[in-house]
């Protein structure tokens, strides 16, 4: 019997390292490597102006990556690209000490500012991975998988979380050698395969930014981050020159025990994920505060909470005139080859059916995200989404679907005759002093997708709610009608694929908290990881909630940090 335990014993642990050296010999599984430089993702932009439209670019982190001289294709500023993959769309500002506009890798627009620094020599920063002070972890892993196919791919990830990560595709195996790239920010990968490493270099265009080796991880990867230290508090927000008033919670007799109750339980990780926290009090900003290496300067992936500002740029359309009014047929803006002339109940849709998510289509199936996204979809999002059944009778039952504002955001481009990116950040963000934020593409990776994912830092997510607190001012000027916030916070219909079956307006969510036996009711934009802001009318109140709670079901937690914190706080 012994004898016989003995025997199992070791084929038990011969076919262990057998599956071990396997997996190491075919690459399938897990590598870890180490990126020799934690900031060469953060790049600096120079261009010289050379005169006739001509200039000298230059990129750089901390070595110097492309010097060649451009010439611009646009007058009135600096328009080229690199290698058909790399693109700059850049415009002088009124006194021609700026150059403004954007950067576009992948399907990410990076809004980018370069201050002259004399000689007509135009320098500023550009955060690919969207964080202001290199990485936090130098940890990389890189998952490679074998298809059924035969073929062979590969996924890399970061130790660093703060940023959205990567998706990759367009894998080539070419000998030894897997190419692939990210569709997100637009870089390039090359992985060389072997005996017992993987090479792995990461490219911009062609231009080699880093390298790495990476060793097979025989138990998996569980990445390292440390977070530079940041101290949470009650303290007065910093004043800074973004447009903000801030005070002190002591003026509006905010619970001070509260939030540093908050600050413990995040912490502590009774509340888990959570990035930042930001409340205004009678539009001063009076907390705020910031958790795992998050800051005042990094913007924050917003997913869905980003159709709120889809909502305004469709209400300054309409002011405008670029748009004639809710009452518009999607029919009346759709390209005539996606028109279904069979299907009069589509053609009912109006843009107010969109806004209130009550356009009909079949968005929890073949309009839905998942399914139109789906890169082994040979359709585009847009002949996807047309082409999906109808189930309702437009303006009769509302189903939450990211199809909605992905169509109207093609509505408003087609009538447009500048770049929407242009138009959102002329009529929107320059008003309200934002400046460093990203604009996620959709799959044509020029125009901005409406349904969500843009990023803006939670200091500008804020402006925008305070925005509609103050019925479209900020700090006294008029930038969305009056009228159209009013349209917005209405309730028009209860989203029915909703656990709560929340009232629902244009873009925006009704809810109500009960605290010590009182209703509060908010009005909330709602974003998938818990990408929160909550405008509170009966405290003169905005609160925004940043997390990355994406695949723990946990992306509610920001309401009940209102509910249990934020507002026993206020109603001290």
């Amino acid at each position: 019997m012994n004898r016989y335990l003995k025997i199992c014993v070791v084929l038990f642990f011969s076919t262990l390292m057998s599956c071990a050296q396997s997996n190491k010999q075919n690459y399938q599984g897990e590598w870890i490597g180490f990126l020799p430089n934690k900031k060469s993702f953060n790049f600096k932009v120079v261009l010289k102006n050379l005169g006739e439209n001509k200039f000298q670019f230059a990129l750089t982190n901390d070595e110097k990556l492309i010097e060649q001289d451009i010439k611009s294709s646009n007058k009135e500023g600096v328009k080229f690209d690199i290698n058909e993959e790399l693109f700059f769309d850049l415009k002088f500002n009124d006194n021609k000490q700026k150059l403004i506009g954007f950067i576009k890798s992948g399907k990410f627009l990076y809004h980018v500012s370069l201050s002259n620094q004399g000689n007509q020599t135009f320098s500023g920063a550009w955060n690919a991975f969207m964080v202001d002070n290199g990485l936090q972890s130098d940890d990389i892993n890189l998952y490679v998988e074998h298809t059924e196919d035969g073929g062979i791919v590969a996924y890399p990830f970061f130790g660093d979380q703060r940023f959205r990560g990567t998706w990759t595709r367009d894998f080539k195996k070419e000998g030894d050698l897997l190419k692939f790239t990210d569709g997100n920010a637009g870089f390039n990968f090359r992985a060389k395969f072997l005996e017992k490493s993987i090479e792995l270099e990461i490219l911009l265009t062609d231009v080699l930014i880093t390298k790495t080796s990476l060793k097979y991880a025989k138990d998996g990867w569980d990445y390292n981050s440390n977070p530079i230290e940041k101290p949470q508090n009650t303290n007065t927000p910093e004043q800074l020159n973004d447009g903000w008033d801030t005070a002190s919670i002591s003026d509006f007799g905010i619970d001070k025990a509260e939030l540093l109750r908050l600050i413990d339980d995040v912490n502590s990780e009774k509340l888990v994920n959570t990035h930042s926290v930001l409340i205004t009090k009678e539009n001063k900003l009076v907390f705020e505060t910031y958790f795992d290496g998050h800051n005042v300067d990094i913007p924050h992936d917003l997913r869905s909470a980003s159709k709120s500002i889809s909502s305004a740029m469709i209400g300054i359309a309409i002011e405008d005139k670029i748009i004639g009014s809710v009452e518009d047929k999607l029919y009346d803006y759709i390209p005539e080859i996606y028109k279904s002339a069979e299907d009069a109940l589509k053609a009912k849709i109006k843009i107010k059916d969109l806004l209130t998510m009550s356009s009909g289509l079949d968005v929890n199936n073949l309009a839905s995200e998942d399914y139109y996204q789906n890169p082994d979809n040979p359709k585009s999002w847009l002949k996807t989404v047309m082409d999906a059944p109808m189930v309702q009778e437009p303006g009769t039952y509302a189903d939450y679907g990211s199809a909605n504002p992905f169509l109207l955001g093609v509505c408003l481009n087609e009538r447009l005759e500048i770049p929407l990116e242009n138009y959102m950040d002329e009529k929107l963000f320059k008003p309200l002093g934002i400046t460093n934020y990203i604009n996620q593409t959709d799959d044509s990776e020029i125009t901005p997708y409406f349904g969500g994912g843009m990023l803006l830092t939670s200091r500008d997510l804020l402006k925008f709610g305070q925005l509609y607190s103050n019925k479209g001012k900020w700090n006294g000027t008029q930038i969305i009608s009056e009228k159209w916030v009013a349209e917005s916070f209405e309730k028009y219909l209860q989203l029915q694929d909703s656990r709560d079956k929340n009232h629902y307006g244009y873009f925006w969510w009704h809810d109500t908290y009960s605290v010590n036996g009182k209703a509060i009711d908010c009005i909330e934009a709602r974003g998938a990881g818990g990408q929160f802001i909550f405008i509170i009318p009966e405290l003169e109140s905005v609160i925004v909630i940043t997390s990355g709670n994406f695949r723990n079901r946990k992306g509610n937690q920001p309401r009940d940090i209102l509910k249990e914190y934020l507002l026993p706080a206020l109603l001290n």
